[in-house]
């Protein structure tokens, strides 16, 4: 119960930025600095948590209706079998991020692109890269 009454206030939530967003990127002009990308972040970030919300209550609901699938799911979640796909996706995944983000970087600094900009994404970069390296250490001192 708890997990479902935190879907329902991230659907509302979804929904009331997406409201303000779209209100806001109507009322305002000629607005100047963050509030000139403000509402479309509000946009983005408000379907983002209104799709995660209302997903997992049309979820919860379906799978209470239908007990035999809920438990179906629930096996193949605790399986380890697709754990471990799981896991090799995600590893496949960032192995392919690390080069694609490369790339971008070298790209943007190519075209001149502004260098806030470019040193966003280097450090982005950087704490992915380093938050993978922790990850490996820890990991490999667990095991």
């Amino acid at each position: 119960m708890k997990k479902q009454g935190l879907q329902t206030v991230l659907g509302i939530l979804g929904l009331a930025l997406l409201a303000a967003g779209l209100y806001l990127a109507k009322t305002t002009d000629a607005a100047a600095g963050i509030m000139r990308a403000l509402p479309y972040v509000m946009i983005g970030v408000g379907c983002g948590l209104f799709g995660q919300g209302m997903g997992g209550v049309i979820e919860r609901s379906m799978l209470k209706k239908h007990p035999e699938i809920a438990k179906q799911k629930e096996i193949e979640v605790k399986d380890e079998r697709n754990q471990e796909i799981s896991n090799r996706a995600k590893a496949k995944a960032y192995d392919v991020m690390v080069f694609v983000f490369g790339a971008l970087m070298l790209s943007f600094a190519l075209m001149n692109i502004d260098l806030v900009a470019v040193l966003l994404l280097v450090f982005a970069y950087l704490f992915v890269i380093g938050s993978g390296l922790y990850y490996r250490v820890k990991l490999d001192k667990e095991l």
